[in-house]
């Protein structure tokens, strides 16, 4: 099949799959993972070798939207909204995933710890859209409702942080480990990487803003916005920067150099859904059924260890900033949803670490329909529990 008929494939086959999942009330996200597996070369074979081939500019380019986008939720007036008992929260619900699911794979599995570290940076992720969607459908209301929504709001911020510093660190210790004082090598590296990409996005997002004032159409904010953006990751390519915190610190210098510059998050908006489909869709076109008989145990500890890391934190989050009792008890389980940036950053990590990135993305993929399929469920259970539900529920 050429290419131009695989991606109409996946485009079309992707609205007809959302629609038929919307039914079981699960996430768009299922169903496009669940397409690409079964579409994909190991399978049906139907998407074309060109579009497998690209899955790195395809998670590259999206990836860069959701950094950009993401970047919006640091804006200072998002800051003094959300409260303390969020920011205690989000950011220690996301640390302790990480460090649990770091030292569980590296201790307990016997996983060399590069490799722990970049499964504990993904575990980190919370996908926003399947939580968001529960709070909707069962019309919760309370503290705890709009304190979980604060968080998923900021969440993929701090889990981009996470995902990036990981990321850094692994490929410097896989780089380094056999030479003499590479633990000051690996620190080095990973630091300039990380400020690098903060610098470096904050300068193109001056420059993008100082001469977005020639701007006379929504056409001419669309192509400017868009083509800022592919600058950015274009060049933090070549200068082993980070393509998620570079396109992070792009959106966030941007929001608040100017109240009004919601507006370039906005029209990017308007191209988002087609790329999420081809992302996702692709995505799960790359799945190797022949890792699933190495998953069983990475798999059922990432489960088991990500819900655990992200309560431990969550409760104590809401101990430190005086949460109200039902926060501190099971927010942590309303977060169990995983999609679109720990599957982004497991694409990265699989073109990252040759050795081992197969592995990791597999993983990734199979956990990643594992809680979309039980999250919303989990987070429906997080609601009642915290007595949010209407009666009827």
């Amino acid at each position: 099949m050429n290419t131009t008929l695989s991606l109409s494939l996946i485009l079309l086959s992707g609205f007809i799959a959302s629609r038929w999942i919307a039914k079981f009330k699960l996430p768009s996200v299922t169903a496009y993972i669940l397409l690409g597996i079964i579409i994909g070369p190991y399978v049906l074979h139907l998407v074309a070798d060109p579009i497998i081939k690209s899955s790195e500019f395809i998670s590259n380019l999206v990836l860069g939207l959701i950094a950009f986008s993401i970047g919006q939720n640091f804006s200072r007036s998002n800051f003094r909204k959300v409260g303390k008992s969020v920011l205690w929260i989000s950011v220690l619900e996301a640390g302790f995933a990480w460090i649990v699911v770091t030292i569980t794979f590296w201790l307990l599995l016997r996983l060399p710890f590069y490799l722990a570290l970049t499964f504990g940076g993904l575990s980190a992720a919370t996908d926003p859209i399947a939580t968001l969607m529960v709070t909707r459908e069962y019309k919760s209301r309370g503290v705890f409702t709009d304190t979980l929504l604060g968080i998923v709001a900021i969440d993929d911020a701090w889990c981009l942080i996470i995902i990036a510093i990981s990321l850094a660190l692994a490929k410097a210790i896989a780089i380094h480990a056999e030479q003499a004082f590479f633990i000051i090598k690996v620190m080095m590296k990973s630091l300039i990487e990380v400020f690098g990409s903060l610098i470096f996005g904050g300068i193109i997002a001056w420059i993008s803003f100082k001469f977005s004032k020639y701007l006379r159409s929504q056409s001419e904010l669309l192509i400017y916005t868009l083509g800022f953006i592919l600058f950015t990751i274009g060049l933090a390519i070549p200068l082993h920067l980070s393509v998620l915190l570079s396109c992070m610190a792009l959106g966030t210098v941007l929001i608040n150099l100017h109240r009004e510059n919601t507006k370039f998050f906005d029209t990017v908006r308007a191209i988002d859904p087609p790329l999420y489909i081809i992302f996702f869709v692709t995505a799960g076109a790359n799945f190797d059924p022949s890792y699933l008989g190495k998953l069983g145990i990475l798999g059922i500890a990432y489960i088991i260890f990500r819900i655990a890391g992200k309560s431990v934190g969550a409760y104590l989050g809401g101990i430190i900033s005086r949460a109200p009792s039902n926060v501190r008890k099971y927010i942590g389980l309303a977060l169990a949803p995983q999609a679109g940036v720990a599957l982004a950053g497991a694409l990265l990590a699989k073109s990252s670490l040759n050795e081992y990135g197969g592995l990791i993305f597999s993983t990734i993929i199979a956990t990643t329909i594992v809680y979309e399929l039980t999250g919303p469920i989990i987070t429906k259970h997080a609601l009642k529990l915290a007595g949010e539900l209407p009666p009827q529920e």
